[in-house]
């Protein structure tokens, strides 16, 4: 299968669907129907109203919509790792890595907030990573801000990745106030339609600003997770280590791109630690970049053997998990 998914072939995009499709299918045959978290935002509230009527009645509309956000966010990520050339040649491992990924655990093919505001996220990250070649950015970095103040709708403590702009601009763009000036008032500019349709409709009152609370985060960790957990070190540990002797070989804007996918990757780590509650759902931030280090780990070896077979190591987890676990 990693044979498979190392060409960069057209029709590795229909057998990515039938993959994630095979991997996933418990989450078809036992649907979970999504229950909104203190730091959900308002907009994933309305959405979930919004599905209760059909969900009750049909509740894989769930399933189907969390497959699709999963499936079209590892073809973006792919699609967005190859024009990055963050590999040594155009693949699909990135693709099948996150599907791969996201299905070691239960929690993260569950319709939630970060799940949603993962496909902002790779958005913003494909328009950090282009900005070295834009003149004016201006209207880039408004956009992208923009598309983090609409992501702390759906999860207020994604606003931590603001941190990935101010960094980012770092790394790729001299020094500018204005466009980092930019970037915030398009930060603010959602709220700011949020507090004016709140006055507008009188609403003012009893109106709560969403919050965030540091702290150690906790969650149910059985051995079968914790087993999914070590897969996952060790998956990514490998990748860094292939990463690291491919860096120096590679374009100044493939290293500043590698540079932006380490930062997302930090930030999604944190993003835990300032979550008033506590459940393994807020990880699946990190599932992104995790992905690419993945990809590389199916890539880089030159023995064959061994990326085949932590491939099907991992795949057996995911059955024996997914199917004799309860």
């Amino acid at each position: 299968m990693t044979g498979t998914f190392k060409a960069n072939n057209p029709y590795n995009t229909f057998l990515l669907l039938v993959y994630g499709l095979l991997l996933k299918l418990p989450m078809f045959l036992h649907p979970t129907i999504p229950v909104p978290q203190q730091t959900d935002g308002f907009l994933f509230r309305a959405l979930l109203q919004q599905l209760t009527g059909i969900g009750l009645s049909f509740p894989s509309v769930y399933a189907i919509i969390t497959f699709l956000l999963l499936y079209t966010q590892a073809i973006s990520f792919n699609k967005l790792a190859n024009d990055e050339r963050l590999m040594q040649k155009p693949n699909y491992l990135t693709g099948m890595s996150y599907l791969l990924l996201t299905s070691l655990f239960r929690e993260w093919n569950i319709l939630s907030a970060p799940l949603i505001v993962n496909t902002l996220l790779i958005w913003v990250w494909a328009n950090m990573s282009g900005m070295y070649s834009t003149k004016n950015a201006r209207a880039t970095l408004f956009n992208i801000g923009v598309a983090i103040g609409v992501a702390t709708f759906f999860y207020f403590p994604s606003i931590a990745f603001s941190i990935l702009i101010i960094v980012g601009l770092t790394v790729t763009r001299p020094f500018n106030l204005a466009e980092w000036l930019v970037a915030l008032l398009g930060i603010i500019t959602p709220y700011y339609f949020l507090l004016a349709y709140v006055f507008l409709t009188d609403k003012w009152k009893g109106y709560k600003l969403p919050g965030f609370a540091v702290g150690l985060p906790k969650f149910y960790a059985s051995h079968w997770a914790w087993a999914a957990i070590i897969f996952v070190l060790a998956m990514t540990v490998i990748g860094l280590f292939f990463i690291q002797q491919n860096f120096r070989r590679q374009l100044v804007q493939t290293r500043k791109s590698w540079n932006l996918v380490f930062l997302y990757c930090l930030v999604a780590i944190f993003i835990p630690f300032i979550n008033t509650t506590h459940t393994f759902q807020y990880w699946i931030l990190c599932a992104v970049p995790l992905s690419a280090f993945m990809g590389a780990t199916f890539l880089y070896p030159t023995k064959k053997w061994f990326p085949s077979v932590l491939h099907w190591l991992m795949v057996g987890f995911v059955i024996a998990f997914s199917y004799f676990v309860k």
